[in-house]
């Protein structure tokens, strides 16, 4: 049986439940060039093992908050620290971070191999060394039969996996998600949805995941922040306790509309306080 409880977004864990935070934004403020005020203190710790997504209406900085923590982009004010983690001298930690965006960006010259090596490549490890290493990424995403196949040789949803691949190819603390599945068919998103959520239960990687999607966050996380519009943060912090199995009956089942049904609540009343 699944259950979803509402914690305070900050609240200091037991002794018996602390984790070290693989990442924390601290009063994190975003202003753009033009004036647009995208962040305003958002503060937020992401713990070792997590699958958090972040929830909330468009425009209320869940990709700004990625694109921050990713190094894509520096705060106005505020701090990102890495508590686990050998900063490099660009105050970034060193190779902790993959990132899959909304489109799979991937180099159309280049074989699903290259494409996944590239991030070895850059490191200076040979593609015989990294062959190994290569394959058992794409094994990972249901891609070794098509290591020598081009980009555009493959369907949306293969190129997503692609991404995901590349992105974990090196091995990292944490996986940051932006919207990945949220231009292809409903059907190809929920497999891919089982498929991440395997990975990440057999990897032990860290997921932050940013959605529009109350079904999408409810299904994959133990944990979803709800943002409140521009200027974003945190509005409510949900921890979910999740079944064992997440299937295609999970999906129909009472349970599952139960957390989504309180993470709709959640999102409407975060529409609601930035309205008022």
């Amino acid at each position: 049986m699944a259950k979803l409880s509402v914690v305070p977004a900050y609240s200091a864990p037991s002794a018996a439940e602390y984790r070290r935070p693989v990442v924390a934004m601290q009063n994190v403020t975003k202003v753009f060039s033009n004036g647009t005020l995208a962040l305003k203190d958002m503060s937020l710790e992401v713990k070792s093992g997590e699958f958090l997504s972040l929830l909330g209406p468009s425009g209320c900085g869940k990709s700004t908050a990625l694109r921050i923590i990713a190094g894509l982009g520096g705060p106005s004010s505020g701090s990102i620290d890495w508590p686990s983690s050998k900063i490099n001298s660009k105050g970034l930690p060193e190779g902790d971070v993959g990132f899959v965006f909304q489109e799979p960006t991937l180099m159309p010259w280049s074989t699903v191999f290259g494409n996944v090596y590239l991030p070895l490549k850059l490191r200076g490890v040979s593609k015989s060394a990294a062959r190994d290493k290569v394959m058992e990424v794409l094994a990972s995403v249901g891609l070794a039969d098509f290591a020598d196949a081009y980009p555009r040789e493959l369907s949306g949803g293969m190129k997503m996996r692609v991404s995901i691949a590349r992105a974990i190819v090196t091995r990292p603390k944490l996986l940051l998600m932006d919207e990945p599945f949220a231009a292809l068919d409903e059907i190809t998103r929920q497999k891919l949805n089982d498929d991440v959520l395997k990975l990440w239960e057999q990897s032990g990687l860290t997921v932050i995941f940013v959605t529009h999607s109350v079904f999408e966050a409810s299904y994959l996380s133990n944990r979803i922040v709800v943002m409140r519009a521009r200027p974003g943060q945190v509005f409510t912090d949900l921890a979910i306790e999740q079944p064992d199995i997440r299937d295609g009956a999970y999906r129909t089942s009472e349970a599952y509309r139960a957390i989504c049904q309180t993470v709709s609540d959640a999102l409407q009343g975060a529409i609601q306080a930035a309205a008022s």
